[in-house]
């Protein structure tokens, strides 16, 4: 029998690692191969709906800018019948405002020379205050004020 010297112990243990080592780098290499095909795959249908996505949400850009300048053309009309509508106002209170006033304080004066001239009409306290379409005495029945008071 033949006796194995320890370099060829040393050669066949070499061997045997070595094989051990590329069956597994070959394993990993297949995982790998499998890992990647499966990116691809992954890769390749994201792209498929992204691309209808994105053609989407362009679409949906260009209808919002064509809101968006709608809501300026009428912002803008607004803001120009409210500036005509203020110049109106002013035109009309500056027009009718003094003459409206005079007509009114020629009516009351009328009113308060009518009212003076009736003999059965009790002259009214000249000392009130008047709300909204009713007048209502500043003095209580019964009791001075504190201005009557002072005199």
């Amino acid at each position: 029998m033949r006796t194995v010297s320890g370099g060829e112990v040393a050669g066949i243990l070499v061997a045997v690692f070595w094989a051990i080592l590329v069956s597994f780098l070959a394993v990993a290499l297949v995982r790998l191969a499998q890992t990647l095909k499966a990116t691809t795959k992954l890769v390749a249908d994201v792209t498929d709906q992204a691309v209808p996505l994105l053609a989407d949400a362009s679409s949906a850009v260009r209808s919002a800018q064509t809101q968006i300048d709608r809501v300026d053309a009428i912002a803008s009309d607004v803001q120009e019948v409210t500036s005509n509508a203020s110049a109106l106002s002013t035109t009309v209170a500056s027009t009718f405002g003094g003459p409206l006033v005079k007509v009114a304080a020629f009516g009351y004066g009328v009113r308060r020379a009518l009212l003076g001239r009736r003999e059965n009409v009790p002259d009214q306290d000249p000392r009130r205050t008047v709300i909204v379409g009713r007048t209502v005495p500043s003095v209580r029945r019964g009791r001075r004020s504190t201005r009557e008071k002072r005199d």
